[in-house]
């Protein structure tokens, strides 16, 4: 049984890099990407912070809160990111930007 998602989904839009690596993943996030990331951060040190019930465990819960926010907030700005290069999300910019460089996907 194949797992592989590229095997049974069809991407809807150009395919700048079938299968890109970390670094150009990370790169290629936009504006949004990081707003998403910052915002989801945000939110949960604040979540984390108002779920602390007792005094002494206000810090601890917004650092933990903060740090699942984090990881969170990346995974889902480098799932758009990656999506975008592999054609599973609109990508006009993404492909403009790499014709005028030159790449060919």
């Amino acid at each position: 049984m194949n797992t592989d998602i590229t095997a049974s989904a069809k991407p809807e839009y150009p395919v700048i890099d079938r299968n890109p690596a970390f670094t150009k993943v990370v790169g290629n996030f936009n504006t949004l990407d990081y707003c998403r990331f910052i915002t989801l951060t945000g939110v949960s040190v604040t979540v984390g912070y108002l779920s602390g019930i007792k005094p002494g465990l206000k810090g601890p819960s917004m650092v933990t809160g903060g740090l699942i926010g984090l990881m969170g907030g990346f995974m889902y700005a480098y799932q758009n990111s990656a999506g975008r290069l592999m054609g599973f999300f609109p990508n006009e910019g993404e492909v403009a930007r790499y014709q005028k460089r030159g790449f060919s996907s």
